[in-house]
């Protein structure tokens, strides 16, 4: 069994380990990590979970938390002492917590405790300090923590009954990696919209698209999703209205290939996404469509009431003509994940597009009824996130 620690959204993040390794096998035991019953876990191709492990251990919950993680550090020292007492090099080694708030000073105590036990035996060990009771994903990530045999972390997880989970992990999100996807690829427009990385590949993993299938965004901007898409060896088309975005898309796959040495087959050309026609060439190899849609004008303050009616009517068209006008065109088995935009007000409250209410008009079902919301506290402009598949409208006229 393993365990994911979540990221910035979790609703976001167990749905994605659902659509890869499958609902049944997904369990959610805090708000920050959920277990994945599998022999087998990668965190390279998610861009919701932050870190992983495999858990070696569960301490059941005791009379406080504090008395648990005790016993918690108890199993800990007495497994990695006997461990690594024979080790002949030297071991890099860190502890998170994630959990209720505790003091970081009790986490550190655990390795504290470990490093002189093995002091005994001759055996040295870098301990990684613990300004915060979890090591930030940067330090993780930079001390290599989990790709080797001797830099190890400890993830110790309270789980919502009390219950302690210790897991040893298998490794931490390759943050430079998608800051340099983002940031250092020769074409960017803020104006378009910055689809982050991680939001495009978790995108692809809700639409279930594999190695070898063939993906086509209609949306396709500065080509977040594309170069995410190659990167996981599936086949990508890209479309935009903008001769401009399909230049730079074009740029940055270039830059892409030459970057990490993708040889996977893409190709973008210039389309408006609403009457489109696909050749039949596309028709017969797209099987997963990955796009972020029209959101509309970008606001930092939320709109007034006739403003917000203007801007949500024209997305609300915008994206269901695009829907209707595909709907035909694609092969009755594909998959559609989209972000659409959602409103938010002072209030922390959203206004959704109106097309959500009728999909079944449009000819979509969705896959999940979870609502799914990418956003920052203070941001107005949210990403809504669906998961969809063509329904035969033959069979509900």
């Amino acid at each position: 069994m393993f365990i994911a620690i979540l990221g910035r959204q979790p609703e976001i993040s167990i749905a994605e380990l659902e659509a890869v390794y499958g609902a049944e096998r997904v369990k959610k035991i805090s708000s920050q990590a959920a277990t994945i019953d599998s022999d087998n876990f990668s965190i390279d191709n998610l861009g919701g979970t932050i870190k992983c492990g495999r858990v070696v251990s569960r301490v059941r919950s005791q009379k406080s938390d504090r008395h648990t993680l005790l016993q918690a550090s108890k199993i800990i020292t007495e497994k990695y002492t006997k461990n690594l007492s024979h080790s002949q090099k030297k071991i890099t080694f860190g502890i998170s917590f994630y959990g209720n708030k505790v003091d970081p000073r009790n986490i550190q105590k655990i390795g504290i405790t470990l490093k002189n036990s093995l002091k005994k035996s001759g055996v040295s060990l870098r301990l990684i300090p613990n300004k915060t009771a979890a090591l930030s994903t940067a330090t993780s990530h930079n001390n290599k923590l989990g790709r080797s045999e001797v830099k190890i972390e400890i993830i110790i997880v309270r789980a919502i009954n009390g219950d302690f989970l210790i897991a040893e992990s298998r490794g931490t999100q390759n943050i430079n990696s998608y800051t340099q996807r983002d940031r250092e690829r020769p074409k960017r427009d803020a104006f378009v919209g910055m689809l982050p990385p991680k939001l495009a590949q978790i995108m692809i993993n809700l639409s279930g698209a594999q190695s070898g299938n063939y993906l086509w965004d209609p949306f396709c901007g500065t080509g977040t999703v594309l170069q995410e898409a190659t990167l996981l060896s599936i086949n990508a088309y890209g479309s935009d209205l903008s001769d401009k975005m399909v230049d730079y898309t074009s740029e940055n796959m270039r830059w892409l290939e030459k970057t990490f040495s993708t040889n996977t087959a893409w190709q973008v050309f210039q389309a408006d996404a609403t009457p489109v026609k696909l050749t039949s060439e596309q028709k017969q190899q797209i099987t997963h469509i990955v796009c972020e849609t029209y959101l509309g004008q970008p606001f930092s303050a939320p709109p007034s009431p006739a403003k917000l009616k203007e801007v949500v009517g024209n997305c609300n068209h915008i994206i269901s003509e695009f829907l209707k006008n595909i709907h035909d065109q694609i092969r009755p088995e594909s998959t559609l994940c989209i972000a659409v935009p959602a409103w938010q007000n002072q209030h922390g409250q959203f206004t959704h597009l109106p097309l959500i209410k009728s999909l079944s008009k449009l000819g979509y079902q969705p896959i999940t009824g979870k609502k799914l919301l990418y956003h920052r506290p203070d941001q107005v402009v949210a990403r809504e996130i669906m998961v969809l598949k063509p329904i035969d409208m033959t069979k509900t006229a």
